[in-house]
């Protein structure tokens, strides 16, 4: 039985856990992957206070990995499945057995959205990526394109620029919902070129990966975009199938919770991507991951 356990080892997760601990309980942290979350395949993370040259991502996540196990928080690689509530208690199954805590912080993110399109699960992972940092070195010298419209995506045709030939940004719209200074870098990039008002159709290959169908939108014409590489930047899921019944959920899977991380359900708090908010940003996940800490200290202290 711990006091606090957390599922999901990002910087609100990681966070949370240091805070609880520090605190003088007991906590743990479920993470399904290698702790610090999406933030690990970033590249250069240049607005977190505190680092004026900027840190990579995963050296951020390594960091905050060290810092949660010195101050004793045990870290479990584990996919959670399900949590059922109790009286005084949850208790959280995962694959690697059940698990139970006095309160519990979901702090488990969200995952890269699919297209769906043909083609798409054949390839993925031999020449479809979700993540350009991590696998971009793949494609040194080569030809590459980026789907999607918002800061991701912009960043991510940014670095690949560094590292491929050639580079296509295609976007459905004629206009970004990225950050302007992320826009006009892109257009100063001389091997960065944008594929505006079209939309991918189908991946195509026979046994390897060979490119994109892409079809323009206003006059429905298609054509072949020969690259050795695609990374798709159109955003992400919540992780929160396993959170059936157990909290309230928005129409697009997150859990609703105030600024204060409390979910309406006894015991249960969240914090970071997965919880509905405006911004989604690190610093927004570590400070809820320090709410959410306090929050589910008091509650155990209080129900002694």
């Amino acid at each position: 039985m711990y006091d606090i356990a957390v599922i999901g080892g990002g910087p609100a997760g990681l966070t949370a856990g240091i805070y609880a601990a520090r605190a003088g309980h007991t906590a743990v942290v479920f993470e399904k992957n290698y702790p610090g979350g999406q933030i690990i395949s970033t590249h250069l993370m240049e607005n977190y206070p505190g680092f004026p040259e900027g840190i990579s991502g995963f050296d951020f996540g390594d960091k905050l990995k060290a810092q949660a196990e010195r101050f004793g928080v045990e870290i479990v690689t584990a996919n959670t499945t399900g949590v059922e509530q109790h009286n005084g208690y949850r208790a959280i199954k995962t694959d690697a057995g059940e698990f139970e805590c006095k309160a519990l912080i979901i702090a488990s993110g969200a995952t890269p959205r699919k297209l769906g399109l043909p083609g798409e699960n054949k390839f993925t992972g031999e020449g479809i990526s979700y993540c350009a940092t991590c696998d971009g070195a793949f494609f040194k010298g080569r030809d590459v394109c980026v789907v999607g419209g918002g800061d991701t995506a912009l960043e991510d045709a940014l670095y690949l620029a560094n590292i491929a030939k050639k580079v296509y940004l295609i976007h459905r719209r004629c206009e970004f919902r990225a950050q302007s200074v992320l826009v006009e870098r892109a257009r100063a990039a001389a091997n960065i070129e944008f594929l505006l008002d079209r939309e991918p159709v189908e991946f195509l290959g026979d046994k390897e990966f060979s490119g994109v169908l892409i079809r323009e939108k206003n006059t429905g014409e298609t054509q072949n975009l020969s690259v050795d590489g695609c990374f798709l930047a159109i955003g992400y899921v919540p992780d929160t199938a396993y959170l059936n019944g157990v909290v309230n959920l928005d129409r697009s899977g997150y859990v609703v919770a105030g600024e204060d991380t409390k979910t309406g359900s006894n015991g249960i708090f969240a914090a970071g991507d997965v919880r509905t908010k405006r911004l989604r940003q690190v610093v927004t996940a570590v400070s809820d991951g320090a709410a959410a800490a306090l929050a589910a200290s008091e509650y155990v202290e209080e129900n002694k």
